[in-house]
């Protein structure tokens, strides 16, 4: 009976910090360990998943213009690094400069979802959820520019340089950089177009969130919600106080 009775309190706190968590980070993370277990399950391939323009167009074979931002390979040390900065930048962003604003961040996950499947066309990119995770690392970095990172004790430096270092790091690694580049330019085009254009001499702003989408998700804030601290370690990475 106590056994029953605690593990019915740990569902129900796990039950309460799961939906703590901002929708956009709680759906997308969600997803994308769903797709992983789905694979490791066999019940699904990762064949039916990869960016293939050539399916899309002649077989109609949509959905993989979604699973591919879904699936990061099977479990091991690559799954669990992109899951956590996938969850730690994703939700920073939008607990950070995107709250209240959920439209806003809707919007620019679709500005780098179409713009990374365009360049998906001719990069011979299979999987594109790697990049979308150094897109939202980018916007992140450039929005905190005096934050000071450590990377596995090894390393300071300011926020901007991160994505750089994951590229370095994916190169020591023996990975190809060209995800990495490419989520690195999307990024780029999201923070000029979004943040630096718009400030120019005769600049304005081009990235305008469809009211459609404001009428969906923006609400008003939870009173109970509980942000994600900024300055809170992280995996691996940590932030200087």
């Amino acid at each position: 009976m106590a056994d029953s009775e605690e593990a019915a309190a740990m569902a129900h706190s796990f039950a309460q910090e799961y939906f703590q968590i901002p929708v956009v980070t709680r759906a997308y993370t969600t997803a994308c360990v769903l797709t992983t277990a789905a694979v490791q399950l066999e019940v699904i391939t990762p064949f039916q998943l990869y960016f293939n323009p050539d399916l899309i167009i002649r077989r109609y074979q949509i959905w993989r213009l979604i699973t591919s931002f879904l699936f990061f390979g099977s479990l091991g040390f690559s799954f669990v690094f992109n899951i956590i900065f996938l969850y730690r930048y994703c939700r920073m962003l939008e607990e950070g400069c995107f709250r209240g604003r959920t439209a806003d961040f809707v919007f620019m996950f679709l500005f780098g979802g179409i713009v990374m499947t365009l360049f998906g066309l001719f990069a011979n990119v299979f999987f594109l959820g790697q990049a979308f995770i150094i897109m939202l690392v980018y916007v992140w970095s450039r929005r905190h520019p005096l934050i000071r990172m450590n990377f596995f004790g090894l390393l300071n430096f300011q926020a901007p340089f991160l994505p750089w270092v994951l590229m370095g790091f994916s190169l020591l690694l023996g990975n190809s950089i060209v995800v990495d580049l490419l989520g690195i330019s999307v990024g780029h085009m999201y923070y000029f177009l979004e943040d630096v254009f718009p400030n120019q001499p005769g600049g304005r702003k081009l990235l305008m969130t469809p009211e459609l989408l404001r009428a969906m998700f923006d609400q008003p804030e939870d009173p109970n919600y509980r942000p994600l601290h900024e300055e809170q370690q992280g995996g691996d990475l940590q932030q200087d106080d």
